[in-house]
């Protein structure tokens, strides 16, 4: 395979959160000319921890040329650790399961993949379009037609959705979001605010039955803090309704509490900017449709599912080394995409929710969490589990181009 096996292949990707970049990087080092176009006004610099597991998300991250930048970005965030009302420690889960392999914040980890896609290594054939997205998709025999919202319309060869749950692309190509997204009955909010508790870089976590908040230092300014509630609720319109109205609803699902809830709830009155959606899982038969492909959390996404990042930087680089090995032929390189990316997300996707394992529904299965994953037994389990998901063992390793 040479450094021009896509050579003047105009490809289009929305996102510029993880898979985008990652992709973006792989492409264009094998000749392609890639427009990246992003809704957000430029590159999103906030965002809590995500992490990397085992060799098959530490191998890729190799050769895409970051896994050293990142080590140096680690949080080093510490365990998971429980308490009751009044901050006693109920049982705590180790660095290996809370953090992987490597820890970072998921901002670092998207300006460091922009960063290497703009590298000159990486062909100099990538641009980034901010503050736009895309609102037509037209496929025609050899093109696809893009339309976006402020930018004139163009012609690519393909279109890649790394665009996350709420996909632009797999709502215009694929159908409406309703059939795609399976809401699992929780509600997850976080946001920033100023250290007063003292808290350390240990997150603690406080839970009653369906509800969750937690709250830890922000590694790179301990001076400032994060708080993440996690509550069980059926109004799924939550997560489209405005910043006051979330608010409230947290207000309402934690009110009363012990803890620090209410110190952590009095720090919205200053909140301005406020993450808040539904714990979902995205469940699209097929990937790809004609020339448009998703990829990472638009095609495999579990809110707060921890593989997510990894298999969305692992999904970007067989997408690009199929297509690739194909000359560019997407109808091989797409079924062959659909063939790895499947078996690989499916392992980990299917029955995941993460709201049940944070905020169990009811005071017995609460009871049932703790008393579980108190064991030492079933904690070094988990972490033996979490890398062998995320192990890809008949991975191809594409020649370098």
């Amino acid at each position: 395979m040479s450094g021009s096996a896509l050579k003047d292949m105009r490809i289009l990707i929305s996102g510029a959160g993880v898979g985008g970049p990652a992709l973006a990087f792989w492409l264009a080092r094998r000749g392609a000319e890639v427009t990246v176009v992003e809704r957000a006004p430029a590159l999103r610099t906030g965002g809590s921890a995500v992490d990397f597991r085992g060799p098959t998300h530490l191998g890729v991250l190799e050769l895409t040329g970051v896994l050293q930048d990142l080590r140096e970005l680690q949080t080093h965030g510490g365990a998971m650790r429980f308490v009751d009302k009044h901050g006693r420690q109920t049982f705590e889960l180790p660095t290996d399961f809370a953090g992987g392999d490597v820890e970072v914040y998921r901002g670092d980890l998207s300006r460091v993949l922009y960063q290497r896609s703009l590298a000159p290594d990486a062909g100099g054939r990538v641009d980034y379009v901010f503050g736009d997205t895309l609102t037509g998709l037209t496929e025609t025999a050899d093109a696809v037609h893009a339309v976006f919202e402020k930018s004139a319309d163009r012609r690519f060869d393909l279109v890649i959705g790394a665009d996350g749950m709420h996909s632009a692309v797999r709502r215009l190509a694929f159908g409406p979001e309703e059939q795609f997204v399976h809401n699992l009955g929780y509600c997850i909010s976080g946001w920033d605010l100023p250290n007063h508790l003292g808290l350390g870089s240990t997150a603690l976590h406080y839970n009653v039955p369906g509800r969750m908040a937690a709250a830890g230092a922000n590694v790179r300014d301990p001076g400032q803090a994060k708080a993440v509630f996690v509550f069980a609720t059926k109004d799924t319109a939550l997560a489209r309704a405005g910043l006051d109205r979330q608010k409230q609803a947290l207000r309402a699902a934690f009110g009363g509490l012990g803890w620090q809830v209410p110190a952590l709830l009095d720090s919205l009155d200053q909140v301005t900017e406020l993450y808040f959606d539904a714990i979902a899982r995205t469940k699209p038969s097929n990937y790809t449709s004609g020339r448009i492909a998703l990829l990472g959390d638009a095609a495999w996404g579990v809110t707060l599912g921890g593989m997510g990042v990894g298999t969305a930087v692992v999904g970007a680089y067989v997408l690009a080394g199929e297509l690739a090995s194909a000359g560019g032929e997407h109808r091989t390189a797409f079924a062959k995409y659909e063939q790895r990316m499947h078996g690989y997300a499916g392992r980990w996707r299917k029955s995941a929710n993460p709201g049940k394992f944070l905020a169990p529904g009811s005071r017995a299965g609460l009871w049932t969490r703790d008393a579980l994953f108190k064991r030492k037994a079933v904690q070094r389990m988990l972490v033996s589990s979490t890398k062998s998901v995320a192990t890809e063992h008949g991975l191809p390793q594409y020649p370098e181009p």
